[in-house]
């Protein structure tokens, strides 16, 4: 037990939680101030004026062995005029204080809200991923400042600054150039009472009159083929909308070394493509405020992340390079600059653009944002983070070495390059199952409830003793034309079906023997194709032995890119395998695992996080801790260049097979029923004196 802590007629002892700082303050100090003096976390906009209520408290009344103090409500300060005033207008919870109000007048235990603190913990919606904690590059001061007098002439900008640094001890070095036409007006309006924003301490970027307690910020994700845009509240870390549009780029080519030609064979073309996402992502910035009616002008930070290219094109910088070895980067470092630079005419000209770091020539601030959403090299088991897209971005960490690396996969993950392929909109197939005896299909499609085969039962069965009536037989069928295609994460559980139930050989052959079993494999001109679908009107959603193929080279990169990295570490496996990008948190883990797509390990251990790039925006958006962190962190990370890498051929032909043609993957063989496993070769030869691998054939039983 602690000795009761002794009082004097000048000092009283003062124990805040949760944080457990405490000490000693004089007699009568406000809770605000003692927060202060001991260097606890609490929060205050105007300043102790009782106007903004972010100082919120709550007394502990009680006796605290742990603490050595009793303490009461005579302890502190009574309920002041200021409080209750501000209860009136906009109310108090029960218990709670205003602690820039409240006196401290004995020995007191007080307990300081999460809302309440500016470096506030963020609650992650996975139960397994990192709080991260406010502490934004942005603050908001409300000050009065003094009116300007005959006998002592000085601008308000002067006497803006001395108000600051009386009232909040700041020095400003750096005045943003909006602030000085804008000044005087909100002095004006705010009858000399204002709210000063203060970026990173020492810039003065905005001012609005009288008390403004909110301000916002964009985490943008730019990708290949899509892009993000979530508008989040900087005091909170609260998403306030979010919407996504596709990348205007795509009309310039569909990957990203298509658009490198692009620019590289047409004059102007590298401008055109810069033109195309800013003007893209300035519409993005104005429907998203709209349709949470947040005004542009309280918009004034935006962290912008996308793989190299992407960030080479948005900042104006020549993407050619990158195009060919050594795939040079202009600048691996972080960009912070105004928007105004950027010329768009939806944003505050005051607001300010961020890109963390790329870490190396195609693996970029997205993939940089992946690994600060799962700070990933704190990791306590050796972990594989993919970030799927038309370019993989890969990262392992093991130990607190973190090794980074990319692999073109190409859009076939996406539904491009597949015969009836599509993005995942309405009308797309999204899950596939097939039957081991009949080898019949059945699906669920976006945005239709059930499995195809309770659509087929209705529509073929009957309702009540009844027959569907001419009406409901005509829906039925319009319904089955609204089905148009398969997205990427069907054409993963197609494939991976097809393998699994035997009607396709691990080489990814369709097995033409099997189509006396079942009118779904079908006999194409030079090969076969499975059928998912036909519509009353003879139309076929089939996969066919080119899908097969296009996934096969996706896969084979990815595993390639993810095995060189091991290889790099030592290790012949890892424990965890996290999935970020749109793609990846909709692949269902089992199937990321059949085909081969990651390294064999427990399908629980295979995560989907999500869009963890725009995630990772965020943090960076909100904490500026973190953002430091990150740019100290992709200094350290150890970039591998699969394109320079004598290995990486090997590694990418036996990933072609599936799931692998020398690995047995015996953890997902545990877990599921497969074709059995058996390597009939493999040996090694030397050619050159390098030392290569041929690989291992293997046959289904």
């Amino acid at each position: 037990m602690t000795p009761p802590q002794q009082e004097s007629a000048e000092q009283v002892f003062v124990v805040f939680t949760p944080s457990g700082l405490r000490g000693q303050v004089a007699r009568g100090t406000s809770v605000l101030e003692a927060a202060r003096k001991i260097g606890v976390d609490l929060d205050s906009v105007c300043g102790g004026r009782g106007i903004c209520g972010r100082c919120q408290v709550q007394p502990s009344f009680g006796h605290y062995p742990k603490h050595g103090i009793e303490c009461d409500q005579k302890s502190i300060s009574e309920f002041s005029a200021t409080e209750a005033r501000y209860e009136e207008k906009r109310g108090l919870q029960k218990g709670r204080r205003l602690g820039c109000s409240t006196k401290i007048d004995a020995n007191m235990v007080i307990d300081i809200p999460p809302e309440s603190q500016l470096k506030r913990q963020v609650i992650r919606k996975r139960p397994d991923a990192r709080a991260v904690s406010v502490d934004p590059l942005l603050r908001l001061h409300y000050i009065e400042v003094e009116r300007p007098q005959l006998d002592s002439p000085s601008g308000d900008c002067e006497r803006l600054l001395e108000a600051l640094r009386k009232s909040w001890n700041l020095e400003i070095s750096q005045i943003d150039l909006t602030v000085y036409p804008a000044l005087q007006e909100a002095l004006r309006k705010g009858d000399y009472k204002i709210t000063a924003v203060v970026r990173e301490s020492n810039t003065l970027l905005a001012v609005f009159p009288a008390l403004e307690t909110t301000l916002y910020g964009f985490a943008i994700d730019i990708g290949s083929t899509t892009m993000s845009a979530q508008l989040i509240d900087l005091q909170s870390a609260k998403v306030v909308a979010a919407q996504g549009m596709m990348n205007p780029q795509i009309r310039f080519g569909e990957d990203l070394m298509s658009r490198v030609s692009y620019a590289m064979l047409n004059e102007g073309g590298a401008l055109a493509m810069t033109e195309s996402i800013r003007e893209a992502l300035d519409k993005l910035f104005v429907e998203v405020a709209a349709s949470c009616s947040v005004p542009i002008e309280k918009i004034l930070e935006v962290v912008l992340v996308g793989n190299p290219i992407m960030h080479h094109i948005f900042w104006g910088i020549d993407p050619i390079p990158l195009g060919a070895a050594p795939f040079a980067l202009a600048s691996a470092s972080a960009i912070s600059t105004p928007a105004r630079d950027c010329g768009f005419k939806n944003l505050a000209t005051n607001a300010r653009l961020y890109t963390p770091p790329c870490i190396a020539g195609h693996v970029g601030a997205d993939a940089a944002a992946v690994a600060l959403s799962e700070f990933i090299w704190d990791a306590k088991e050796p972990t594989l983070a993919i970030d799927i897209g038309t370019n993989a971005e890969i990262l392992l960490s093991v130990e607190g070495k973190v090794f980074a690396a990319s692999s073109p996969t190409g859009p076939a993950f996406e539904g491009a390059q597949i015969e009836h392929g599509q993005r995942a909109a309405a009308g797309a197939i999204e899950r596939i199952r097939i039957d081991e005896k009949t080898f019949e299909p059945r699906f669920k499609v976006i945005d239709r409830e059930g499995w195809s085969t309770e659509w087929h039962n209705e529509q073929q069965g009957e309702r009540h003793g009844e027959r569907h009536s001419e009406k409901s037989a005509k829906n039925k069928q319009a319904q089955s034309k609204q089905i148009t295609g398969i997205c990427g994460s069907g054409i993963i559980e197609g494939i991976g079906e097809l393998y699994r139930v035997g009607l396709l050989r691990s080489d990814g052959l369709l097995r033409e023997e099997k189509a006396a079993l079942t009118k779904n494999l079908r006999k194409e001109e030079r090969s076969f194709s499975y059928l998912l679908h036909e519509d009353a009107d003879g139309r076929a959603i089939t996969i066919t032995q080119n899908d097969i193929r296009a996934v096969q080279l996706a896969k084979g990169a990815l595993h390639a890119g993810a095995r060189l990295l091991m290889k790099h570490a030592g290790l012949e496996r890892v424990s965890r395998v996290l999935l970020a990008g749109a793609f990846g948190s909709h692949i269902d883990p089992l199937y990321a695992l059949i085909l081969g797509l990651v390294p064999d390990c427990a399908p629980s251990s295979v995560v989907p996080l999500g869009n963890a790039a725009s995630s990772g925006a965020r943090i960076a958006l909100v904490n500026r801790t973190h953002r430091r962190l990150l740019e100290e962190k992709v200094r350290e990370i150890v970039k591998i260049e699969t394109a320079t890498e004598p290995d990486f051929q090997q590694y990418f032909v036996e990933a072609m097979a599936f799931p692998h043609a020398s690995d047995p993957y015996d953890n997902l063989r545990a877990a599921t029923r497969l074709p059995q496993f058996v390597a009939v070769e493999k040996n090694t030869r030397r050619s050159g004196g390098r030392r290569r691998g041929a690989g291992a054939k293997q046959t289904d039983l």
